[in-house]
């Protein structure tokens, strides 16, 4: 869209995650005038103590696999030493370099940065507090608040919670040094799996509790049991499921730590020198004023309607504070509903491309090796909904291009309407299959059904071909 510049209306945007950021830079480039207050640095939780940062360790961790099985490639690799301090300083450059990409863009658009804490002080105003005089006790005024405040890392209510060498994601990121020996993760979520998966790579001994009778208990019952079998029975990671944590103790000899807890009514104990507390996040709605200027919410987030109004007529809320899907790029296309909904408003005759927008087709994919993808409706949903369909599937060990990688594990299953209808869900579990997932994403989004996956020519070899091969199944 060209830039409209003799809008003349502002918005504060409140959080600099990838939600707040990018609706600043959508909005600016549309002809407001944009102010975005961030108590931390710009990224937010995702850019500089989630998404990427786990993300470089990810691929850290993948190498590492690598060369312990080189040798079925026929190179044979001795062990050798890791630096540490290099692989820890290579995820904080991977971090320093897209933050700073994100300030010049933001620079660029002509965007106002704020380093501060914003509260609302009435449904046009928020009040800064921050170390800086300049800004401490200011109060800013606009036509519209945007509300992107996030989450935080949620914990279990028990005895030893708070022990030191009981962490969350976001000091197992910041060690710098050498991985604890052993790792006990508790939570098999996303969050759970992908560092369970890391520190394994890493040589750590890991155990993972979950509650739930599965691991990632949202997704695919199917896909969720061949990645523990893939973790547990490939990797060597203890994952036990059906367990209830109840404390965490230390050990005054050696300072070690002890999680008990109860499967099946018995008491059991693992011994770790590390835990990593991955039992979900919160959405951070505490402290910004929202009960003070009369913003409806609860504990599961901020309430906003289709379009991200709050109740309060020009105060939106986007991302992990609304709840819901707590994801980066859902919180980015929330973003941009919000400013269709601001531009609907104040530009005559604005045709709204909100509602091209479908948050209930979201990917969501699992960085674990081998990754885990998933997009639209799971088999136990269909089947609680009394719907008509059917699955098909594929193997890894079919396609040519996975078995040439030595990625052989994994499968494609796809979920339709009827026989050959629309497509409802697909479930992923091998090498690239947080890439591959957006094939089928873009297909139930234009509404295609199996028979046009079908009909579509795919390259060969390629490992796009598992899905072209569930869908002739």
């Amino acid at each position: 869209m060209a830039r409209q510049q003799q809008l003349g209306k502002s918005i504060i945007i409140v959080g600099g995650g990838p939600g707040g950021y990018e609706t600043a830079l959508e909005a600016a480039h549309r002809g407001f005038s944009v102010t975005l207050v961030t108590e931390g640095e710009v990224g937010g939780t995702c850019l500089n103590e989630g998404c990427i940062p786990t993300k470089s360790l990810c691929r850290n961790a993948e190498f590492l696999l690598s060369l312990r099985e080189s040798g079925k490639f026929g190179v044979e690799v001795p062990s050798l030493p890791v630096d540490w301090e290099k692989v820890y300083g290579r995820k904080d450059e991977v971090v320093g370099q897209l933050r700073s990409g994100v300030e010049f863009l933001l620079k660029g658009a002509k965007v106002t940065l704020l380093r501060a804490r914003a509260t609302l002080a009435s449904p046009n105003s928020v009040r800064l507090s921050s170390g800086d005089p300049s800004l401490d006790g200011e109060e800013l005024s606009a036509d519209y608040i945007i509300l992107a405040t996030g989450s935080h890392s949620a914990s279990l209510p028990i005895p030893g919670a708070d022990l030191p060498g009981v962490v969350t994601s976001k000091e197992l990121l910041s060690l710098g040094k050498e991985p604890p020996r052993r790792l006990c993760v508790i939570g098999g979520g996303v969050i759970g799996l992908e560092f369970a998966s890391v520190f394994e790579g890493f040589g750590s001994e890991v155990c993972v509790l979950e509650y739930c009778k599965e691991v990632l208990p949202r997704f695919d019952t199917d896909l969720a049991k061949r990645l523990r079998m893939a973790l547990s029975k490939g990797r060597g990671i203890r994952i036990e499921t059906a367990a209830q944590v109840t404390s965490i103790s230390r050990n005054e000899n050696d300072g070690t730590l002890s999680v008990t807890f109860l499967k099946k009514d018995r008491e059991e104990v693992v011994q770790c020198d590390t835990v990593l507390m991955a039992v979900g996040r919160v959405p951070s709605v505490e402290g910004i004023g929202l009960a003070e200027v009369g913003v409806e919410y609860g504990r599961r987030g901020v309430n906003v309607d289709s379009n991200m109004r709050t109740n309060l007529d020009r105060v939106y809320a986007i991302g992990d504070v609304t709840g819901g899907m707590m994801l980066a790029h859902v919180a980015t296309f929330q973003g941009l509903k919000a400013l269709e909904d601001i531009c609907s408003r104040e530009i005559e005759g604005y045709c709204s491309a909100a509602s091209e927008i479908d948050l209930s087709i979201v990917p969501a994919a699992v960085f674990t090796y081998p990754e885990a993808a998933t997009v639209g409706l799971t088999e136990d949903e269909c089947k609680e909904r009394g719907m008509d369909f059917s699955t098909h599937k594929s193997m890894f060990r079919a396609n040519g291009k996975a078995l040439s990688m030595g990625e052989g594990e994994g499968y494609c299953k796809i979920i339709c309407e009827g026989e050959d209808g629309h497509i409802l869900g697909a479930h992923l579990f091998g090498a690239h299959s947080s890439d591959l997932i957006h094939e089928v994403a873009l297909c139930m989004k234009e509404g295609a059904t199996l028979r046009d996956l079908t009909h579509t020519v795919h390259a060969h070899p390629s490992l796009s071909e598992v899905i072209l091969s569930a869908a002739r199944s």
